[in-house]
């Protein structure tokens, strides 16, 4: 996890910020790394004075600026220990809506990674609207952390797709690689390479209504099988020194189901999978794959953007 120089974390009071930031912590001693923690505030600048601007005896800027002393007081409280081991921290308040200004913040200031923890909510999905928002938009890796599991990871699940042939995909499957044996060092985790794999149509094509001999079906599921096998195999003996914590799954199955049902039974503490907009419209996640995954699993996740990807948020005000 050494990659990690500029750390962006998140600490907002209504996400889970102490757990993440005790990872912070860890990355910036480890790492030697730059840190800045921001809190945001959701009104433009101006309007949280014009909105509080009634109360009796106080002028609207006057309320405003108290209010952004509060939050500044408390980031720099949160900082103070890493100041205290010599660590380089920034605290900075946002202003606006709470995801386009983190996002902003990133391409302002070239963040490599953005760390929080999840939206605190009593119920409802557990990775709500501004963490979604998050991972789906910003153009470095996002990392949001799980409180009700241990600071460093026990169990990692790699989740990878591997096809050489596609230049993009192959990078990613890379970076997925290169972060999560990373971490399973440094965490001393367990690490499940996984990829799932399943043959197109095959229920249709074992319909007698299309009249395609079984043997003829087996033998294409074996040939699919057997090349996404290698396939594997060749990504993973790229990081052949991380095998002692390794584990390679191919699996047959459908990922939005197999991948959920995995971290359930295993315990998988943290996830890593990627993002990669193949449609042309930037921000979006590969087809609803990783997004119906997200929305079943509860556990911490590392999402890490393909090479190229481009934010839909932008620095004009507009966006």
């Amino acid at each position: 996890m050494n990659r990690f120089q500029n750390i962006l974390a998140v600490c907002d009071e209504d996400s889970a910020y102490e757990h993440a930031f005790e990872r912070t912590s860890w990355l910036a001693r480890k790492n030697g790394a730059q840190v800045t923690l921001v809190a945001t505030v959701d009104t433009k600048p101006g309007e949280l004075g014009r909105l509080l601007g009634e109360l009796p005896g106080r002028k609207a800027a006057q309320i405003e600026a108290a209010v952004l002393s509060v939050h500044q007081a408390r980031l720099e409280g949160i900082a103070a220990p890493l100041r205290d081991e010599g660590l380089q921290v920034t605290t900075k308040i946002l202003q606006g809506t709470p995801f386009i200004e983190i996002i902003r913040e990133v391409l302002r200031t070239g963040h490599d990674l953005v760390i929080k923890g999840i939206q605190r909510s009593p119920s409802g999905p557990f990775f709500r609207g501004p963490d979604m928002h998050l991972m789906r938009k910003c153009p470095c890796p996002v990392w949001v952390l799980n409180p009700a599991t241990s600071a460093r990871s026990e169990r990692i699940l790699a989740a990878v797709d591997p096809d050489p042939s596609d230049a993009g995909r192959d990078e990613l499957n890379s970076k997925i690689l290169q972060l999560s044996t990373a971490l399973a060092r440094q965490d001393n985790a367990k690490l499940d390479v996984m990829s799932v794999w399943r043959l197109q149509e095959e229920a249709t094509l074992r319909n007698p209504l299309a009249e395609v001999p079984a043997e003829h079906v087996d033998a294409l599921a074996q040939s699919e099988e057997a090349a996404g096998k290698e396939r594997l195999i060749s990504l993973t003996a790229r990081f052949a020194e991380f095998m002692d914590l390794m584990r390679p799954l191919h699996v047959k199955g459908i990922a939005e189901d197999f991948i959920p049902e995995h971290v359930a039974a295993e315990g998988i503490d943290t996830i890593v999978m990627g993002t990669l907009a193949r449609t042309g419209v930037a921000g979006l996640f590969i087809g609803n794959t990783a997004e119906t995954i997200l929305n079943r699993v509860q556990c911490s996740v590392l999402t890490v953007k393909a090479q190229g990807f481009v934010s839909p948020v932008t620095l004009e005000e507009h966006t």
